[in-house]
This record gives C-alpha cells, structure tokens and sequence, in this order.
C-alpha cells in the first residue's frame, strides 16, 4: 500500500512539473513575441526616417504582421490541438526569429543614412555659402540628375522590412491559441486565471524589456562606428534624427530562438491538474484515446463547420468580437503612435518617449493582470461576476481617459509656419509664409528642413531663413551670429534644433503620464475577467477554435487596417515634408500639434465609446440565460462524465470538485 501511495505521489508531482515547465515556457514565448512586437512598434518612426515614407506606409509594414498572422491563425487554432502544441509553438518561435532577422537585413544592404541639411561639415566653412548671402549657392539642393535618382530608389529596402513583419506574424501564429488552449485543457479551471494571468505578465516583460532596449537603440546614431559622431549636426530630439533601428531586431532574433527551446522536449498531452487518484488519469487517457481514434475515424475536419456554426449563433461569443474589434482598433491605435505623439507634442526625443512609455505604463499593467487573477481565483468569479467587473472597470478608465484633453501643449513656434516673424500665432490653413522682407534677398532653399532656434525663442527652418549671416563652431556646437531676422537687443544669434517647448509643456507631460499610470492599472484589472468570459462562453471543444476566430478577427478589423488609416489621419496634420535629392517628398518634419492631438485622443475615444452598447448587451444577456460554465465548471463536467451522470453534474455546486471513495469503487 506504501508502494502505490509513493507511486501516485510521485506520478502526481512529474505531472505537475511539466505543466509548470509548460507555463515557464510559454510565459517566455510571450516574453520573445512581445519583446519583437514593442521594439517593432517603438521603432516606426525610426524606420519611417530610414527610408522617407510617409506614416501610411508605415502604418501597413505595422500592420503587416497581422497579416501573416491570419494567413494561419484560424486553422492552427483548429488544428493545432490535434496536433503536437509544444513542438508548434517551438516551431513558430523559430520563425519569428528569423523574421526578425530579415527585418535587420537592410541596413547592410544599403548605404549610409544621409539626413537633409543645408549646413556641410565636409564643406569649406569658412565660406558660410548654407547662410544669408546674396546670390549664395546651397550645398544641399534638390538634383535633376538620373543616376542619384536611381539610387534612391534604394529606400524600396523597407520591402524587407515589410516581408520580415509578415514572417513573424507567421511564426507568432501558434503561440497564443494553442498556449492558451493547453493550460485551459490541463489546469483545474479554478487556477486556470492565475496561470493566464502569469502568461499575460510575460506579455508585459517582453515590452518592457523591448521598450528598453528600443530607448537604447534609439539614442545610438544608425550609422554608428561608421561615421565620426562629432560631426553631425543633428541630435536625437531632431526629427531628422535614425538611431540605430537594426541592432534591436537582431536581439531579438536570437531571443526568438533561444526561448523555442523547451518545446521540443514537452509532451503532447499531460493528465489533468488535481486528479487525486492514478485510477482517474487512466480512464481519462482511456476516454482520450477513444475519441482521438472516433476523430479520425470520421475525419480529421468533420467537426470544423459545426463548431464554426456554434460559434456564430453564440450572442455572447459574437458580442464579445464587436467589442473587441472596437476596442483594438481603438488600442492598436494609441500604443502604435504614442511615441510619436510624445515627440511631436511634448518636444521629446525618441528614446526619452519609449523610455517614459516603459517607465510609467508597463509596470501597473503587469500588476493588473496578476491581481486581475488572483481575484478571480481567490473569489471564484462567475462569468457574470467576470463581465460586469471587466465592464465597469474598463468604463472607469474610459471616463478618466478624457482628462487627457486638459493637458495640451502649443504648437512649435516656427517663424513663417506655425507664427509670423514677429512671433505672432497665425492660422495655419492660411499656407505658409516661408520668405519675409528680412530673408528675401538671401537666396535660401524653401523647402529644407535643417531648424534653428535663435536667441528670441523663435525657431526658424535653416540658418539662412533665419538671415544670419556667420558662423563658428563646428558639428552640433554650431552658432549662427547677425541674424536679420531675429529681433533681438544687441547680437542676434542662433542654434542648431527647434526650441525648447518650456517648462509649462514639461508640467503637461508630467500629468498626462501620471494619468497613464491609473489608466493602465485600471484597464489591465478588466483584462483578465474580460478574457474568462470569452473563454467560458464558449464549449471546451471549440474553446481552441473560439480563441482563434476572436483573434482572426481582431486582425483582420482591426490590426491590419488601423495603423494604415490612421497613419493616413495622422499625415494629413504634416505641416513640412522632408525633401529628398529627386526633389521628392520624405518623411514629415513637423506637425500641426493641436490637430494630430484631435485625432490621437478624439477618435480612439469615439471607438471605445461605441464599444460599450455591444458591451451592455453582454451583461443584458448573460442576466438572462445562464451559460453552460456556470452551472458546471470543467472539472465538474469532467467527472460527470466519468461517473455517467452528466446531467447531475451540471447542476453540482462548484465546489464538489472530487468523486469520493464509494463511488469511485462503484465505476471501476
């Protein structure tokens, strides 16, 4: 008797062990596939830079990666659980590094990045020909001549880029469903929110760490150790600024890889967690087998169109995706741009933008989601409990979130584009006024963007349309002296870079960052339970298939066509486009700040606000008609088929979760 005790224990505890490798592991794939998806997403305006495209377009490479996504999600969702999960996910692990791989690829294909400028360190200085001088030449002018036009046709290298983002969405296609899947059919239900919540904390390591190390790239030039740095005229806080964008994706690359590792070596299936006697793991790998050899007897898709059909008539399942549809557009959105915006409104450069972003954002989202599942384990939350937390929170945060309209900052004040040259606010739907009677005669280029920002608080577009007339200094210690149109006591002067947006603009960035502190802690608290009700209103053998569908669809209505029509949104508020050799349009340089605030906080608001009616109807429903997970959970419905008495054990209490000894007896 001492023999089969020691037995079951020991059974009992490699089984247990395995499940928790099984968690270590996915919890590290959630690590690798966030890290690549923040560092992708923090990198966009770098990449945007690189390669003088509009936002638009980058909006689509962004959301490319759902496309791939989709390409595979609905059938590895279905057909992953019939076969080997661990290894799928190894498998796609691989992949995704390898897409990260590609990503990296064109900035050794290409040459180096070269930044608009009228001012030339390889020039003769002394000659101060980028300044106010009367019939002046410019070094950097547009040129009409083929052969530099044809190799600009270069920057097509974002194509990689592109190609790259669709294999990792590839690879990150067996991760979520298929994890997901595992735990739910292998944990007792009552832990299976806790263990989704550790999985969703993973979701936050990965960006933090990602948000770091794109702070970090982001701060080193692109084309480091092949330039002398001295030299450049340019700092991270310049729009025209590229950090080192490449160097991040081969990180992540090899972390990809490395974290496919454990899958290899985990079993296809494991007895479920909290089945007290070794008898129970036998009969259910009994019933296991039976149906695997029933399922292959009638067909592998039999059951794929029925269970599609379940899905679609199920009202809390379909509700459920309109709400998320509108909520990711909403989300996909914000998280896509928010570096950007911080750059553009708060005067911040790029690697103190996604540094701040990891800072005061990630931290209370990742205790959201872990106490999110505590309560829900701690308490037993029903799926109603679990809706009605999930909406009245995430309605709190909803109402908080328009606080975010208070803390605004000016526009930059550029003479001849966002004021006049007397430093008075002028309409920008007027056009711009680029030439004044002070920098008429100096012959600049127009259409340039190399700012300085003179001793007045103005900022200009170059030195030249400033009318300073000298210079000293080198690199980005350059000074500008006698400038006409700075009207200033005594010498007027000016520097490199756009002015400074002021301490009161610093103030607004402190509040709407502590904002965003409540705001995430609040939102992830909803996460959790808002998930267990997507996976208790539906049956557990289309548990895996639901799971899939949802995310197909949030792709397919949301990652993929958000980033792109917001991109489009967020262009039509450019007030200056770069200008390339060809004479072409680039990246834009500046934008209209009150207007790119609109549509950055009004239309995610809009989204979300319409995302509450399908929510309201949830709870209506759910108020209604009682889901087949509330009168039973999975381990209930697990030994009621054991004992042959499935009807009964709907309607057991949850807490009987374990066969006594007679009857136990009786069955076998």
């Amino acid at each position: 008797m001492g023999d089969t005790e020691k037995r079951i224990e020991t059974h009992r505890i490699r089984c247990l062990s395995k499940l928790k490798m099984f968690l270590l592991a996915i919890t590290c794939a959630y690590v690798s596939k966030t890290l690549s998806g923040s560092y992708m997403n923090s990198m966009l305006t770098q990449i945007e830079r690189q390669f003088n495209i509009p936002t638009s377009l980058v909006g689509f490479i962004n959301g490319s990666f759902e496309i791939g996504n989709l390409l595979l999600i609905i059938f590895v969702s279905y057909f992953g659980t019939k076969l080997h999960r661990p290894i799928m996910i190894g498998v796609g692990c691989v992949v995704m590094g390898l897409g990260c791989f590609l990503q990296s690829l064109p900035h050794f294909l290409m040459d180096r990045y070269e930044y608009e400028s009228t001012v030339s360190v390889s020039g003769n200085l002394s000659s101060n020909s980028f300044l106010c001088m009367d019939n002046g030449t410019q070094i950097f002018k547009p040129t009409e001549d083929p052969s530099e036009c044809v190799k600009e046709v270069k920057s097509l290298m974002w194509v990689y880029v592109l190609v790259g983002n669709i294999i990792r969405g590839i690879g990150e296609t067996p991760i979520m469903p298929l994890g997901i899947s595992y735990i739910e059919d292998f944990a007792k239900s009552e832990n299976s929110p806790l263990y989704i919540g550790f999985i969703e904390t993973g979701a936050i390591i990965g960006p933090l760490i990602g948000l770091s190390l794109a702070s970090f790239c982001a701060n080193v030039y692109v084309d480091t150790g092949s330039v002398n740095t001295d030299d450049l005229t340019i700092t991270p806080t310049d729009t025209r600024w590229v950090g080192a964008w490449w160097f991040g994706f081969l990180v992540c690359a090899g972390v990809n890889v490395l974290t496919s590792i454990p899958f290899f070596v985990l079993p296809k299936t494991l007895p479920k967690e909290g089945l007290e006697d070794i008898a129970e793991t036998v009969k259910k790998d009994k019933e296991e087998k039976q149906s695997e050899v029933r399922k292959k007897r009638v067909g592998i898709t039999k059951d794929f169109l029925p269970f599609m059909k379940s899905l679609l008539c199920n009202p809390v399942y379909m509700l459920f995706i309109l709400v998320s549809v509108l909520q990711f557009n909403a989300f996909v959105n914000m998280i896509s741009f928010m570096p950007k915006y911080l750059e553009q409104h708060y005067g911040k450069s790029a690697s103190d933008a996604i540094f701040l972003i990891g800072i005061y954002n990630l931290p209370p989202i990742c205790i959201g989601y872990i106490v999110g599942g505590l309560i829900m384990k701690k308490f037993k939350i029903t799926v109603i409990q679990a809706a009605h937390i999930g909406c009245w929170l995430s309605l709190t945060e909803y109402l908080l979130y328009f606080l975010c309209f208070l803390m605004i900052c000016d526009n930059s004040s550029v003479a001849g584009m966002t004021t006049s040259y007397e430093g008075v606010q002028q309409d920008l739907h007027v056009g711009n006024v680029i030439l004044a009677d002070c920098n008429m005669d100096c012959n600049c280029p127009t259409k340039i963007w190399d700012p300085v920002c003179g001793n007045d608080g103005l900022s200009y577009m170059s030195a030249c349309l400033a009318g300073c007339e000298t210079s000293s200094g080198t690199g980005i210690n350059m000074v500008f002296q006698n400038c006409s149109c700075i009207q200033t006591p005594g010498n007027s002067s000016a520097v490199l870079g756009l002015c400074d947006k002021g301490q009161e603009c610093s103030m607004m960035l402190q509040y709407f960052l502590i904002l965003s502190v409540f705001s995430s802690f609040i939102y992830s608290l909803s996460a959790i339970p808002g998930y267990m009700v997507l996976l208790r209103c539906i049956k557990p053998e289309e548990k895996s298939l639901g799971v899939g569908l949802h995310a197909f669809c949030t792709r397919v209505l949301a990652g993929i066509p958000a980033p792109i029509y917001f991109g489009a949104l967020v262009d039509s508020t450019c007030l200056h486009w770069g200008t390339l050799k060809c004479g072409e349009s680039g990246a834009c340089r500046i934008y209209d700040s009150t207007n790119f605030r609109y549509i950055y906080l009004g239309l995610p608001a809009a989204l979300r606000g319409s995302s509450y009616i399908p929510a309201f109807l949830i709870l209506i429903i759910l108020r209604k008609y009682r889901l087949p997970e509330e009168n039973a959970s999975s381990e209930t419905m697990l030994e009621a088929k054991f004992t042959g008495k499935e009807n009964e054990g709907k309607e057991m209490d949850q807490n009987s979760k374990v066969l006594n000894d007679d009857e136990l007896k009786t069955k076998l």
